[in-house]
């Protein structure tokens, strides 16, 4: 049974990874690449898509650590586990305190409804999520090397 816990927290928590990645790198730059407004109202419909299934990923990522690491107390890389889980309470938490209320503020707006300081925001917003991705990066990094050490 812990076995299986263990391959689907390492999954969940890698496709996270991969999806925040690849906001990051690929969908915002291609979005900042569009025309007129079409970026801004890209990144709102994706706030609004993502913003959504965001944290049910993000705490059920740390759910499900936090129990591998229960579970695994007695197991060789339980360190290693419960740094990842503290970091995912990292990731948590500049999600909750900085990247979510931003994303609130950003998911409504539209090319007649956009403060003046828009790009201002979305610059803080995608500065923190690089942030973001280097921490949950490494959580990922630590269950996949715990993984491997477990076996």
């Amino acid at each position: 049974m812990i076995a299986a816990l263990e391959v689907v927290t390492t999954v969940v928590v890698g496709v996270m990874v991969g999806v925040e990645f690849s906001v990051a790198f690929v969908v915002n730059r291609i979005l900042a690449g569009l025309p007129e407004d079409a970026g801004l109202l890209g990144r709102a419909h994706g706030g609004r898509m993502l913003g959504a299934l965001m944290p049910f990923w993000y705490f059920g990522s740390l759910a499900l650590s936090a129990a591998w690491a229960v579970t695994g107390r007695h197991d060789a890389g339980v360190g290693l586990v419960v740094v990842a889980a503290a970091l995912l309470v990292v990731s948590v938490l500049i999600s909750v305190l900085v990247l979510v209320p931003i994303n609130n503020r950003s998911k409504t707006w539209t090319p007649e409804t956009r403060p003046a300081d828009w790009k201002q925001q979305q610059n803080r917003w995608d500065s923190l999520h690089y942030l973001r991705v280097a921490v949950i990066v490494a959580a990922f990094a630590l269950l996949v090397t715990a993984l491997v050490r477990g076996h």
